[in-house]
């Protein structure tokens, strides 16, 4: 069956040259093991960082035939790329702006060599949201892009904030989704995470918590009552907001009688998060979980996708062929949709 991996990771020259370079956070260090391995420290904040091997790191900077073998062998048709978790998000704006563009530039050498074997996602600096508006509207139209990337906060502050609308308003126009990618829980949001370091601020609980946050929030904004036609796609079979599904819309009917601010949206949450959202499967081969959302969102809401190179294609594949689902289901997960979402 053809796949196609809308969650696939790598890095540039550029982008390893500026972490390596960086003083303060986020940056990249070398460490070295007990047994004197070397690896790749991504430090996110004092307390907050991840250990990433050089085999790992290697493949992140694969841009060429050796990654192509490892889809080829993988039955991978199409990776969708972009930038993993420590982007450009959390940069001041000029610089910020700057290596987006130079990230951006160097990817469509890849995706303008391989049109159909590699999609690209813009990495844009939402720190300022006119640039950023301008850079997507540039790797769409100049450089064949098919979307955007953004993480999970912008220096601690979050998309629904109307400042960054220009952004929501570009992809609509565009027709293109933005893919919301975790990253550690915003300088407001993490403290009680550090106690316990990157193992607890990211995928295990972190990633989780700020992404489904962010999500929500876009929704109480009105985000999707402006731009109705705005695709968003979440990664982690959702960040398990297909789980809450009828938690989220508790409050419905109440929430004139609730504190906070009254929410702008026209529709009952739900509602918003099975129309306007892209749930993906990667980093989530769990039966319960997939069953869960396959049933809350349906087959036509669901992409393939492995989070690439930190995940296995192998342990993808097999979780996809004995999902207890229908062939014609599964080919909707399996390309169908991101062909459609992507227009490939």
């Amino acid at each position: 069956m053809k796949r196609i991996d809308i969650e696939a990771h790598f890095f540039t020259a550029e982008y390893e040259q500026a972490m390596f370079k960086r003083k303060g956070f986020p940056r990249m260090e070398m460490g070295e093991g007990e047994k004197g391995e070397k690896y790749v420290k991504w430090m996110f904040g004092p307390q907050l960082w991840a250990r990433n091997p050089q085999a790992l790191h290697r493949k992140l900077m694969d841009m060429g035939e050796k990654r192509l073998r490892d889809m080829d062998e993988a039955g991978i048709a199409t990776q969708v790329l972009s930038l993993p978790a420590m982007g450009c998000d959390q940069l001041e704006a000029e610089e910020a702006t700057d290596l987006a563009r130079k990230i951006n530039t160097e990817l469509s050498k890849v995706t303008l060599k391989h049109p159909d074997r590699f999609v690209g996602l813009a990495e844009i600096a939402p720190q300022d949201p006119e640039g950023a508006a301008y850079e997507l509207e540039r790797t769409v139209k100049e450089l064949g892009f098919r979307g955007a990337k953004a993480n999970s906060n912008v220096l601690g502050e979050y998309l629904d904030l109307q400042k960054y609308w220009p952004i929501f308003e570009a992809a609509e126009r565009l027709d293109v989704p933005i893919s919301l990618h975790p990253t550690v829980p915003s300088q407001r949001m993490v403290g009680p995470y550090a106690d316990y370091g990157f193992l607890l601020a990211g995928p295990t609980m972190g990633f989780i918590a700020e992404t489904s946050l962010h999500a929500i929030r876009l929704i109480l904004a009105g985000v999707f009552v402006r731009y109705p036609r705005l695709k968003i796609i979440l990664g982690h079979m959702g960040e398990g907001l297909p789980f809450w599904l009828s938690r989220v819309d508790a409050l419905w009917q109440d929430h004139g009688l609730q504190s906070g601010s009254s929410p702008r949206m026209a529709r009952r949450p739900s509602e918003y998060l099975k129309e306007n959202f892209i749930y993906t499967i990667s980093g989530v081969l769990f039966p319960p979980a997939f069953m869960c959302a396959y049933l809350a969102v349906g087959a036509d809401r669901i992409a393939y996708a492995v989070d690439a190179p930190f995940d296995s294609y192998l342990t993808a594949n097999r979780f996809m062929d004995s999902a207890p689902i229908c062939e014609e289901d599964k080919e909707k997960i399996c390309h169908l949709n991101a062909e459609r979402l992507f227009k490939l």
